[in-house]
């Protein structure tokens, strides 16, 4: 297996832009709580999204922003495949996830790619919650992660195959077609430097 490098302490900072230069995502991740949380703001969709995260790379809750101060969607799980709502409710259609995928962002697949332990020629499948951030609908979806190269991955769900290069914390670089990694000086997108409108701080 080879180790991704280790996110600095005091947090670190990235940029994705869509692949036709109109709008940026801004991501921040943050070491509290014993582990990493996660806020994006993306323009395209002025949403926002958080993802709690444990030490080992596991997703603990996932919550959606969109109109409102409070979050629209908010789902939690016991790190054994059990998830719920916010006020309780048991998701038993959701049961057996182990991570999420959000399409309007490249950063959902930084989660397995850093947990799972595969070399170069391995392959994964797992479950992920599919998340629609316009209907707030999630949909439990088998998915395949397969390490090409040290630093080059293959995600494939729903039929649909892509393959990407990722930097050497384990962050996706270019999507074809979708996604373009920004660096700090980059001006592209919505112009505000944020992500958009997206405004919640959580």
């Amino acid at each position: 297996m080879i180790a991704h490098r280790a996110f600095p302490a005091d947090g670190f900072a990235a940029r994705w832009g869509t692949d036709d230069g109109v709008h940026v995502e801004s991501l921040t991740l943050r070491w509290e709580n014993e582990g990493w949380t996660a806020v994006g703001a993306v323009g395209r969709e002025d949403i926002q999204y958080v993802v709690r995260l444990t030490a080992r790379w596991a997703v603990s809750q996932f919550l959606l922003f969109r109109d409102l101060d409070e979050a629209d969607l908010w789902l939690g799980t016991d790190g054994h495949g059990r998830w719920g709502e916010v006020n309780g409710a048991h998701r038993t259609d959701l049961d057996g996830a182990t991570d999420i995928a959000l399409a309007v962002t490249p950063f959902t697949h930084t989660v397995p790619i850093r947990r799972l332990p595969l070399a170069i020629g391995d392959g994964a499948e797992l479950s992920v919650l599919d998340v629609d951030v316009d209907t707030l609908g999630a949909v439990s979806r088998p998915v395949v992660y397969e390490r090409l190269a040290e630093r080059r991955w293959r995600h494939e769900m729903s039929g649909e195959s892509v393959e990407f290069d990722v930097d050497e914390y384990g962050l996706p670089l270019d999507i074809p077609g979708r996604f373009r990694r920004l660096e700090a000086g980059d001006s592209d997108g919505d112009g505000d430097g944020d992500g958009g409108s997206a405004h919640h701080d959580r």
